[in-house]
């Protein structure tokens, strides 16, 4: 049985630090590769990922298993360059050495997260994560503390928001007093944390790339979303003018709401209309057919519209801010029809009822035009 001792450095340190390139296979290479690493920099916690790799080789090796060690790393400038420079040298090592299994030690949980790569291409049969022991001391924690203070992203993502927090807080307490000073940093920090968290900065740090291949690609959606932005905002102030302007006690929160939304929804349905209908065009010209989910879902964004307006139209016209629909009198030949006015009940049924018409509608039309079934669309 052939094991495979591999030690993974994602962010490329011992290749940054050595300059050598990866991967370093074989027992006297590794060990060397730990002197090196080691004189360029002690701290480094390579230095202890190193070792245990040798470690777990050689008492693999004392029973009798045929061991290779190595190192790769990811020597590229980006995350998924460097993700990819993982699997490439992990690629080289099993087709020269043809392990029938692998053992991964790691030394962070940023490592931690190549064990899939390695894995879909090796049977993994154990991860090795090293830790590194510190002595809990003042010492230690004024080293932990300039080791922080050293790292540039770190300082970017801790030390400057709170800088900014630190700062404003006294204006805003002498401006506008205790309680709205610490509820507006509690909530600048909350709104922070959101952001890191879900990852919003990524998506805005890569929006400018993804808007440029837009405009150079001749995408007809980049102009539907100018579009729909320029409905959502024009939705956004209808729906405040209308709060402003209708007698509601402003101490509730139903009644605006419903206001609010009653005004906004058909511009905000109208902008969602055109951004799916962008994408709808981009689709159709990129391919030769499209699929029924892009048919679909201007039609369902129509659907919830009504849906949504309705129930709003329900809540004011009970509390008398909306006046009812009102339905002339109707003559077709001998049979006529008085006029008569829409009851809340009634005006909301019929908007949920013409919310599904128009759903089944879009789901019907799409199946004709592309020929094919909701069943055809699902992946085998």
């Amino acid at each position: 049985m052939s094991t495979l001792v591999v030690c993974v450095d994602r962010d490329d340190d011992i290749g940054t630090k050595t300059g050598l390139e990866t991967p370093v296979e074989g027992w006297e290479a590794v060990r060397s590769l730990v002197t090196e690493v080691g004189l360029a920099d002690p701290e480094d916690a390579s230095v202890n990922c190193l070792l245990e790799s040798l470690r777990v080789a050689r008492d693999l090796r004392d029973g009798d298993e045929e061991v290779t060690v190595a190192v790769i790393s990811g020597a590229a400038d980006t995350m998924v360059g460097r993700d990819r420079a993982v699997a490439d040298q992990t690629d080289r090592l099993i087709a020269e050495y043809d392990p029938d299994s692998a053992i991964v030690v790691i030394d962070s949980a940023q490592d931690e997260r190549l064990v899939p790569i390695i894995e879909s291409r090796v049977q993994v049969d154990a991860v090795d994560r090293v830790v590194v022991r510190q002595a809990r001391d003042i010492e230690s924690t004024y080293y932990l503390i300039k080791q922080f203070l050293a790292d540039e992203e770190l300082r970017q993502t801790v030390l400057v928001p709170v800088g900014v927090a630190l700062l404003a807080f006294p204006i805003l307490l002498m401006a506008f007093g205790q309680a709205i000073a610490v509820s507006t940093i509690t909530a600048v920090i909350g709104l922070f944390v959101l952001y890191k968290g879900l990852g919003v900065d990524e998506y805005v740090a890569d929006l400018p790339g993804e808007v440029r291949d837009a405009l150079y690609s001749g995408r007809v959606s980049i102009v539907t979303y100018v579009v729909a932005a320029g409905l959502a905002l024009v939705g956004v102030f209808a729906g405040a003018l209308e709060v402003s302007e209708m007698s509601i006690p402003v101490e509730g929160v139903l009644m605006p709401a419903m206001a609010f939304a009653f005004a906004s929804v058909p511009w905000l349905a109208a902008a969602a209309m055109a951004a799916s209908t962008g994408r709808l065009l981009d689709e159709a010209i990129r391919n030769d057919r499209v699929r029924n989910a892009y048919l679909n879902l201007p039609f369902g964004v129509l659907a919830v519209g009504l849906v949504v307006r309705g129930f709003s139209a329900y809540f004011l016209q009970r509390e008398g801010y909306l006046d009812p629909i009102l339905i002339p009198r109707i003559e077709v030949g001998n049979l006529s029809v008085q006029n008569m006015e829409l009851l809340p009940g009634t005006r909301l049924a019929v908007f949920v009822v013409a919310g599904v018409v128009v759903s089944l509608l879009g789901v019907r039309l799409s199946s004709y035009v592309t020929g094919t079934t909701f069943e055809d669309e699902l992946p085998e």
